[in-house]
């Protein structure tokens, strides 16, 4: 009776236990097949991110630099009709801002451009994205802003363009959407890297600016999106926009290029409070006919009595740089000044009259003319030996890095506008003095403004 029991138990026991060892080798097979599983799908995702960020890269690539040639031929072309003609300043503004408006009206589904910060609507929110229809909405308003007069730039409605082919890659693939933020950032990148010829800035702008924060997925997207983008530029045997012949720096001069930073502080506060002056008050016209004509008649007005300002502005640098041996006089001073005060308002009143572009542009231009005008002070007036051009390149990253509050961005920006980088440190020193003297007197941007500008 006593064996029987036991036998019993032992069966019993036994059976438990393979029922205990198959369902452990079940769970263990159900778990290896979801891992593997998994991996596969991650390696998927991988493989597509990078098939994703190289195409990003190509087309934003391939944007800006199409953008950037045509807008500077076509400009020369009609500056220098105007230069001949003065009549042209009057009539060329208008033209081009008619144009604008009625694609706009016609072909651009009745929507006004808001620049970067469609960007921001579009990664702050899950459902929004950027049309494509932006792409091509952005590079023509952008063109023709340019080349009829607006005193803006081609940069931004390029970063917009750019931001929205990464948009339309996520919305593509199922797979990508949520990485939204990632390949619109891979797009921005890709474009900055094509306008300025340096990798380093383009996917900076994309953290300072617009991302904001580091995740593995925005290294990887964004760094295959910009080296597939300074591929196709250096294939391109794209030169620095301004070649300047930078030899040397001196610590003596360190106290003026913080001079000049404090200075680059306070003016972009400045230009980001007239742009958001004019556009608050432009709004409060009842249509955009009104909008246009009073916008082109103070474009104008200012071009006849200051050319320089005509579209970007570069050419008036291009014409100081090739004359680098400038002696302070009244007259000079008063233009430098003119153009430093004057640019803002110009700026100001393409932007609200439904020019396209941002500030740029005008924030490289008015910091090379400040930071030449101060050094020309110094040395005139106080004999401080300094270098003109080393304060106009300075002076470019310092405006800029005020402007945008990323003086990383302007730093590397600025070293790929010129292909050197001889003044890294000063520029580096400079950026974060005029962008934390801009965040104490005002704390916002053009870009990141909370207060609607119009309802």
């Amino acid at each position: 009776m006593q064996n029987a029991f036991f036998i019993l138990v032992l069966t019993l026991y036994a059976e438990t236990f393979q029922d205990a060892l198959l369902t452990f080798v079940k769970h263990t097979f159900f778990m290896k097949t979801i891992a593997a599983i998994r991996k596969n799908y991650n390696f998927i995702i991988f493989q597509k991110l990078i098939v994703g960020s190289v195409l990003i890269g190509f087309l934003a690539a391939f944007l800006g630099m199409s953008l950037k040639k045509i807008t500077e031929h076509y400009e020369s072309v009609f500056f220098n009709q105007a230069s001949e003609n003065k009549f042209l300043f009057v009539v060329f503004p208008a033209i081009g801002l008619f144009v604008i408006y009625f694609l706009r009206q016609y072909l651009f589904k009745k929507k006004e451009n808001k620049g970067i910060k469609e960007i921001f609507e579009s990664t702050n929110s899950k459902t929004k994205n950027l049309p494509v229809y932006k792409i091509t909405s952005h590079f023509f308003n952008g063109f023709l802003t340019v080349i009829f007069g607006g005193s803006t730039g081609i940069e931004v409605s390029t970063v917009v363009a750019s931001a929205t082919i990464g948009s339309v890659a996520q919305q593509k693939e199922n797979v990508f959407r949520k990485y939204k933020s990632e390949l619109i950032c891979a797009g921005v990148s890709a474009g900055i890297t094509a306008l300025f010829c340096s990798p380093l800035a383009g996917i900076l702008f994309a953290y300072e600016v617009i991302y904001k924060k580091v995740s593995r997925v925005f290294l990887f997207t964004n760094g295959i999106a910009i080296l597939v983008a300074f591929g196709v530029v250096t294939i391109s045997k794209e030169a620095p926009l301004f070649a300047i012949d930078i030899a040397t720096w001196h610590f003596r001069a360190i106290p003026y290029f913080i001079l000049l930073g404090i200075l680059a502080g306070m003016h972009s506060v400045y230009l980001t409070k007239c742009v958001l002056f004019f556009k608050s008050n432009f709004f409060k016209s009842k249509t955009q006919m009104t909008r246009i004509a009073f916008g082109a008649a103070i474009i104008s007005m200012l071009l006849l009595i200051l050319p320089q300002l005509y579209g970007d502005g570069y050419h008036a640098i291009h014409q100081v740089i090739e004359n680098p041996n400038l002696v302070l006089t009244l007259t000079l001073a008063l233009t430098f000044m003119s153009l430093i005060f004057i640019k803002p308002i110009i700026t100001s009143a393409t932007l609200a009259s439904g020019g396209d572009g941002g500030v740029f542009a005008p924030s490289l231009f008015i910091g090379a003319f400040l930071g030449l005008l101060t050094a020309l002070v110094l040395n005139t007036f106080f004999d401080a030996h300094l270098i003109p051009l080393n304060f106009l390149v300075i002076g470019m990253a310092a405006m800029l890095s005020a402007s945008i509050h990323a003086p990383f961005t302007a730093l590397f920006l600025v070293c790929g506008l010129t292909g050197d980088y001889t003044l890294f440190f000063p520029i580096l020193l400079v950026c974060l003095v005029s962008k934390y003297t801009a965040k104490m007197i005002y704390p916002f941007t053009v870009y990141t403004i909370p207060v609607p500008l119009s309802k």
